[in-house]
């Protein structure tokens, strides 16, 4: 099957992950977790984020969104965020329509929230006629492939504490971040004052799942009942919690987004090396590439033929701006057999 720099999505089950599941698949286990994986898991929780913390399995990632923050609100409630954030672009709208609240997305060229980037819609406390702005959600790493730095993050919950906000994080890739910046877990969360935490897992390698850690007991109520009856509460959670523990009891965890970002960084050479030899004339990086993603432009047309040698994604299509993305099981042959097929389809004299 042909690799893919499409998403970390489109990767398969890292096989420690599998023999997770399948040595969690023994005999008869009780429902809704109270079983011993899920309490052994809010154990290695607590390892990573402190004694506080602890952990909600749900399905998946906009699950984990939706239940953060319909458990950090009120119903007046309203999250300041990037307008390149996940919970705004892509997923139709579910913490509005499901959670009830209200996105205010605020400019973010490089992927990051500033403190003054919060202020353009942290206002209007007390309106009767304005939905209140009671929380910032940041992700990271971001959607433009950054990474927050941990002086970074408590700029930015300290100003929203100052302002009673309180802060979610989108953790979709909080391992890749952590291990981009050689850093624990906790070192990007409990430490700089995040409240609450979607932690990724399907991209570090799950089958599915993903978990709502909240890290201070007094940022959100009635987790239990939000995640019920917003139908992320599996029955059979021992499979979630299974998973959850084969990256996070051990290094999986940073071994895997490790692996990816090195991947990411390896691709990012081989361009900037056609770029510099002047074999890939109209191919232009254009972001950072502090984890596993990679984003350039490439010339009209040259989008079309490159995917046929791996899938990936446009964008901004009218900029002619496509991602491409490394994972747990790229390798270093699959980096190098692309870096090769563009310099192939933008070589001049082709």
């Amino acid at each position: 099957m042909q690799h893919s720099f499409a998403s970390d999505n489109y990767a398969g089950t890292h096989p420690e992950v599998l023999a997770a599941l399948v040595e969690a698949n023994t005999g008869h286990a009780r429902a809704y977790g109270a079983d011993p994986w899920t309490a052994r898991l809010q154990d290695v929780v607590r390892g990573h984020f402190g004694d506080q913390a602890t952990a909600y399995p749900v399905f998946n990632g906009t699950g984990a969104n939706v239940v953060a923050l319909t458990s950090m609100l009120p119903r007046w409630g309203a999250v300041v965020t990037s307008r390149h954030a996940h919970i705004h672009n892509d997923e139709n709208a579910a913490p509005e329509r499901v959670g009830g609240l209200k996105l205010l997305p605020v400019d973010a060229p490089d992927g990051k929230l500033t403190v003054d980037a919060v202020d353009e819609e942290a206002w209007g406390w007390g309106d009767q006629h304005r939905a209140q702005p009671l929380a910032v959600s940041l992700t990271q790493s971001t959607e433009l492939g950054t990474v927050y730095t941990p002086d970074e993050i408590a700029v930015l919950t300290e100003h929203a504490h100052a302002a009673g906000m309180r802060v979610h994080m989108d953790g979709a890739r909080v391992a890749n971040a952590a291990a981009a910046l050689g850093l624990p877990l906790r070192a990007l969360t409990t430490d700089v004052g995040v409240d609450v935490l979607s932690l990724g897992g399907t991209k570090n390698g799950l089958l599915f799942g993903e978990a709502v850690v909240v890290l201070d007991p007094a940022a959100v109520d009635g987790v239990d009942y939000v995640r019920k009856m917003t139908m992320q509460l599996t029955s059979k959670m021992r499979f979630v919690s299974a998973q959850l523990l084969a990256v996070l009891d051990g290094d999986l965890w940073s071994r895997s987004a490790g692996h990816a970002n090195a991947m990411a960084a390896r691709l990012r050479r081989g361009l900037e090396e056609l770029v510099t030899d002047g074999r890939a004339p109209g191919l232009a990086l254009t972001q950072p590439t502090q984890a596993n993603v990679v984003f350039a432009t490439v010339p009209a047309g040259a989008a079309d033929r490159l995917r046929e040698h791996a899938a990936f994604y446009d964008w901004d299509a009218p900029r002619r701006e496509v991602r491409w993305m490394c994972s747990f099981d790229t390798t270093e042959e699959h980096v190098d057999d692309f870096v090769a097929a563009v310099g192939r389809e933008l070589d001049p004299s082709r």
